[in-house]
């Protein structure tokens, strides 16, 4: 069995690498990463540029760097690194949650997206936090979950999104839905030496609804998230309130 693991944090990041190794207890492991953080990069792909994947001797036979996204290199990794399809692809650690509206922006989630389009059962996994990171209840529960979905998979077109509370070991694991951010003014403005205005994007500490069974609800609790996600973003409620209208 073949585990292909990525990240957005880039090819050198503690979570990755603490990731990699606890799975190579259960199948062989191949490593396909940016060379570089790609954080909130979402499902991008590199257009009109050419891709180069270095071989990381020092990690290990199976380590590659890529200069280029999260989604490049689920692409390269399967249909041009590994010598065969891969039976499962993990995406993380993250080093920070992908909580609700998060998943739009994470590189990490859209790694295993990628993935589920490829057929391929996926996983994408992030640890809650901001500074001190202790990657080992998470990286124990990407293995416990890696060999289930090794042996079970996923239901078509369905990836998940597990999210992981970083203070503590974990009460429990819940299975959840998308939680709602409250992003409030997300866009600072500031002034240069030279008397310019510039924007920085981030920097509040955004909240979220208190909504029942959410992923937020879930990491609240100290407990593990793990929420199911479609690939079809058609809202089929709205059917008949649109056909009204006569759109």
């Amino acid at each position: 069995m073949k585990i292909l693991v990525t990240n957005d944090d880039g090819i050198q990041s503690e979570g990755l690498l603490i990731l990699s190794r606890a799975l190579e207890k259960i199948a062989e492991v191949w490593v396909v990463a940016p060379d570089r953080e790609k954080s909130a990069v979402s499902h991008s792909l590199t257009m009109g540029r050419p891709l180069r994947a270095k071989r990381m001797k020092a990690l290990g036979p199976r380590y590659f760097a890529v200069n280029g996204t999260p989604t490049d290199c689920v692409l390269l990794g399967t249909h041009k690194i590994l010598p065969g399809k891969p039976d499962l692809i993990v995406s993380g650690i993250n080093k920070g949650e992908n909580l609700g509206d998060d998943i739009t922006y994470s590189g990490t989630v859209s790694a295993a997206i990628e993935g589920t389009i490829l057929g391929i059962p996926s996983f994408a996994v992030s640890l809650v936090g901001r500074k001190k990171f202790n990657f080992t209840h998470a990286a124990t529960f990407s293995v416990r979950l890696a060999r289930n979905l090794l042996r079970h998979g996923l239901p078509k077109n369905t990836l998940l999104n597990v999210n992981v509370p970083g203070s503590k070991k974990p009460r429990s694991k819940r299975i959840t839905r998308m939680g709602k951010r409250i992003y409030g003014d997300s866009v600072q403005e500031k002034v240069d030496a030279w008397g310019k205005k510039y924007y920085i994007i981030g920097g509040n500490d955004p909240g979220y609804a208190d909504t029942e069974d959410s992923d937020f609800q879930a990491i609240a609790r100290n407990s593990i998230s793990i929420t199911p996600l479609h690939l079809d973003w058609t809202n089929y409620a709205s059917f008949e309130t649109l056909l009204k209208r006569r759109i």
